[in-house]
């Protein structure tokens, strides 16, 4: 069978007895492993068979499809959530990674060729990451031990998502599940409790509260052949007893945070409202020719996401 067409990988979905199509995402290769495409490649560096996104999407209807865990250094080798990152991991840790992969037959070279196929469960993620139009970046604060600190959710348009949970020790857990589903598991992440009174002073509940969490919302759209970033949306979140601040950029002064009063459930509906897509009723339809140059439009927000980081952690221990 060659790489183009779909096989099956080893069961997924919890646990059950479904297999997933595997594809193969390309890209050529360097001295320390596979490179970034640049916009010479774009269009071309996914080999993804047809009908692929259709079997997945169907799989995803029965149950939740597990993708792997994977290193973070694993993740940037094939060019994964690199526009995500707040810092790359070192050259010595890329290489190990590349080996890692290579022997777990992840990522292949065809002979004769520089380009490196990336195969398996994690070259279904890659499919997916790069239809994404849409990321949402979840940062939670006061996690206990196991528990993921950080979620990237990266919604389609036919109603599934690419979860990635990422641990404290920079472990990526990959699945793809129904939107509504991971946007309730998000929420269950997030801190919680009933509806806090508007007009809270923001510095002083971020200041004391035991769990707070930024919500960054980017998405990306198309103008003529070039591809930007939109603003990116902030929901900002904290727990103070049993009630819950949610709090808004202000739209004349965007460095204040505007108390919202609202609960656990409307912070999860303003969420969800914030990362709604299109629904497509044509999955395996192809993409316009500018639109893997989104990702690199990203790695501008991401910058600024990094940065509403640190200061909503430096405002809560300041």
């Amino acid at each position: 069978m060659s790489d183009a067409e779909p096989t099956t990988s080893s069961p997924v979905g919890g646990g059950s007895d479904a297999t997933a199509p595997t594809a193969s995402a390309t890209a050529p290769a360097g001295p320390g492993g596979p490179r970034r495409p640049s916009d010479a490649d774009a269009g071309s560096e996914i080999g993804r068979p047809s009908g692929l996104i259709q079997a997945v999407l169907h799989l995803v209807s029965t149950g939740p499809v597990m993708l792997g865990a994977y290193t973070l250094a694993e993740m940037v080798a094939v060019d994964a959530v690199v526009d995500f990152l707040d810092e790359a991991p070192s050259a010595d840790a890329l290489g190990e990674a590349v080996r890692s992969l290579a022997a777990r037959r992840l990522i292949v070279v065809s002979p004769g060729s520089d380009q490196v196929q990336v195969r398996g469960d994690l070259g279904i993620a890659l499919v997916f990451q790069q239809r994404a139009r849409l990321v949402v970046d979840a940062r939670v604060t006061g996690t206990s031990a196991g528990e993921p600190w950080r979620t990237l959710l990266l919604p389609q348009p036919e109603g599934c998502t690419l979860e990635v949970l990422i641990s404290a020790l920079g472990v990526h857990e990959l699945s793809l599940r129904e939107t509504d589903q991971a946007l309730e598991r998000l929420k269950n992440r997030l801190p919680s409790g009933s509806a806090g009174p508007r007009g809270v002073d923001a510095d002083a509940v971020l200041a004391s509260s035991p769990r707070s969490a930024l919500v960054t919302v980017v998405r990306y759209r198309a103008q003529g052949t070039a591809e930007t970033a939109e603003l990116s949306t902030d929901v900002v979140l904290a727990e103070e007893g049993d009630r819950l601040h949610v709090f808004l950029r202000d739209t004349d002064d965007p460095t204040r945070l505007v108390a919202q009063g609202l609960g656990a459930d409307e912070a999860r509906d303003l969420i969800a409202a914030l990362s709604s897509v299109g629904r497509s009723t044509t999955p395996d339809a192809p993409m316009s020719a500018g639109d893997s140059h989104l990702r690199a439009a990203s790695s501008r927000v991401t910058v600024r996401i990094s940065e509403r980081w640190r200061s909503l952690k430096s405002s809560r221990h300041g």
